[in-house]
């Protein structure tokens, strides 16, 4: 078995500081649910149980990266607390047995014998490494059980750093044949050392645990805060499975963190009443949206403040204790990203029901890239942090996101091509969703306006999808900014008109546009074009007041039903292209000789 020396444990202090740091976040964010949706709510509940769930299965591949680095011999290490922002370092996993060049009677291969031997129940065969006073043979199985018990709370041991020759470490500057293994919390603040000597019999040569550091085994596992665990349940239940934890806490984990999260669901339920009563006297439409939009957030955050209060009860070790604080606030730094985004989307939703957006047509648009935007970075913000909080060093991580940055600018140079090209979209603003316009040789109904590309809905039903970049290089004529639509037509009348009816027609054609209410009046044209090769044609232009195409269509028909009644009364009609072939009877003359070729 393999371990890692920790210090003196500092739960309680970190779990005030802590308190004192998240209780100020609660007084920011309401949240609950109300009781009719309760029931309802169970589904979410479950689904919020089953990550944190996996949150203590997690600990089975996290933990070697998570170890706290062992310290000095006699010296206690930096535990990491909620406040602070680094996790322990990480640590290469050591070797569980001895490996083949390790000598056989060196520390290193007692120790991990004892360890074993520990593990497998045998205290029996365990106590033969300890230098028992003599006359107290009997009591060597319980002393090595209760050794065990110290060394799983507070000292990991690095297999790696115990010497594997048989001699022993030579350069710690201790006498002969004594190797120190690391440091115990005894009373006062002080630390006792831990240490091994140099056993020889005429049959055999061990290293056993010093008598000095036998005799000190009672007093130190009378300190353990879980001793009152340790002598009443199974011996079976303090075997480590996978993990920085004991059987036990496993259990007590999957057990308590389905508890947790109904507790925080409950007092979630709590704040927003208490919430919701406060801001029905403000009036505020978007402050009440905030607080049902914050019940999922708060509820969790609720969660995690319990689970940090009721940490000292799980009784982990230093490995396990920065583990779960650790992951508690990587959990925490994803709760506030997730009530950060839902909040930057009630204030998007608050500003567009503003005065300055009614009153700005660009504003949906500003607002929606605002918050995809807003999104996005308060996603890489978080990330960064929640990595940092569960021990991965950011500052290698950007160091070789530096070294591949060119890389990355070649391979997305098209993606930052295309959100630049939204940025400038919202700015100079030549389209918005909802618009009708023709883009190149596509005409359609803007759908949505992305970080990437803009879709349009053409009549046939189609979607097109443009790239931000090559859009904002194109032209772009938008339909929905029209005043007024413009109505222009030819009209074809029969050579049988005379001049007499074409004035009769001009006057009546434009009579009844002057009589329309939708017709613009500013400008009306009506005028003899042309006497073309079939008909003789009217020019009539005018403009419909309306930016309504459908509402237009209809105004057209009522138009050009005007048109045909206006011919009519003129006494003339439509001319259709019409071609006249005279047939002549007899023997056409020949050109002449000479044009021949």
């Amino acid at each position: 078995m393999t371990h890692a020396s920790f210090g003196e444990e500092k739960h309680s202090g970190a779990d005030s500081a802590a308190s004192n740091r998240l209780l100020p976040e609660l007084d920011r964010l309401p949240a609950g649910c109300l009781i009719p949706a309760m029931r309802p709510r169970l589904f979410p509940i479950l689904a919020l149980m089953a990550p944190l769930a996996l949150l203590a299965l997690l600990a089975l591949f996290a933990f070697p990266a998570l170890q706290a680095a062992p310290p000095a011999v006699g010296g206690p290490p930096a535990l990491p607390s909620l406040p602070q922002g680094t996790a322990a370092k990480p640590e290469p996993a050591p070797t569980p047995t001895p490996s083949p060049e390790v000598a056989s009677d060196s520390p290193r291969s007692s120790v991990a014998e004892f360890l074993e031997l520990c593990n497998e129940g045998n205290t029996k065969g365990a106590a033969r490494f300890l230098d028992l006073p003599p006359g107290s043979e009997e009591e060597g199985p319980v002393l090595a059980r209760k050794l065990k018990a110290v060394l799983d709370r507070h000292l990991w041991i690095d297999m790696e750093k115990v010497s594997p020759l048989t001699t022993g470490n030579r350069e710690d500057n201790l006498p002969p044949d004594v190797d120190e293994l690391g440091t115990i919390p005894a009373a006062h603040g002080r630390r006792e050392p831990v240490r091994v000597i140099r056993w020889e019999r005429a049959d055999t040569t061990l290293w056993v645990f010093s008598r000095i550091t036998v005799s000190r085994i009672p007093a130190w596992y009378d300190a353990l805060p879980d001793r009152f665990l340790r002598d009443r349940l199974p011996d079976a239940l303090f075997r480590a499975p996978a993990g920085p934890f004991f059987l036990w806490q496993w259990i007590a984990l999957l057990v308590g963190i389905p508890i947790l999260v109904v507790a925080g669901h409950f007092l979630g339920w709590g704040t927003k009443r208490l919430a919701i009563k406060v801001t029905e006297r403000t009036g505020t439409p978007w402050v009440e949206l905030l607080v049902q939009r914050l019940t999922g957030p708060v509820s969790v955050f609720w969660s995690l403040l319990l689970a940090r209060a009721a940490l000292p009860l799980l009784s982990a070790n230093d490995a396990g204790y920065a583990f779960v604080v650790a992951a508690l606030k990587a959990l925490f730094v994803l709760d506030l990203l997730w009530a950060l985004t839902r909040s930057i989307r009630v204030g998007a939703e608050a500003a567009a029901a503003s005065a300055w957006a009614k009153s700005n047509p660009s504003a949906p648009s500003i607002l929606s890239l605002g918050v995809r935007v807003g999104e996005v970075t308060i996603l890489f913000l978080g990330a960064l942090g929640a990595l940092a909080e569960i021990g991965i060093p950011l500052a290698s991580l950007l160091a070789g996101l530096g070294i591949g940055g060119i890389a990355l600018a070649l391979a997305a140079q098209k993606t930052v091509e295309n959100l630049f090209g939204s940025v400038s979209l919202a700015v100079d603003q030549p389209l918005r969703v909802g618009d009708y316009v023709r883009i190149g040789e596509f005409t359609g109904t803007v759908e949505a306006i992305g970080l990437r590309s803009t879709r349009l809905r053409t009549l046939d039903r189609t979607v097109v999808t443009i790239p931000n970049g090559k859009l904002a290089d194109r032209e772009i004529e938008t339909f929905a900014v029209r005043d007024r639509i413009r109505l222009a037509c030819v009209l074809g009348l029969d050579f049988g008109t005379t001049a007499a009816k074409m004035r009769t027609a001009l006057s009546g054609i434009e009579g009844y546009l002057r009589s329309h209410p939708k017709v613009w009046k500013e400008q009306i044209v009506v005028r003899f074009l042309e006497i073309g090769a079939s008909s003789l044609n009217i020019e009539v232009m005018t403009w419909v007041e309306t930016t309504d195409f459908q509402e237009f269509r209809a105004v057209r028909e009522e138009l050009l039903l005007g048109f045909l009644s206006a011919v009519e009364a003129a006494g003339t009609g439509f001319a259709f292209p019409m071609r006249t072939v005279q047939v002549v009877s007899g023997n056409l003359p020949l050109p002449p000789a000479q044009e021949i070729k």
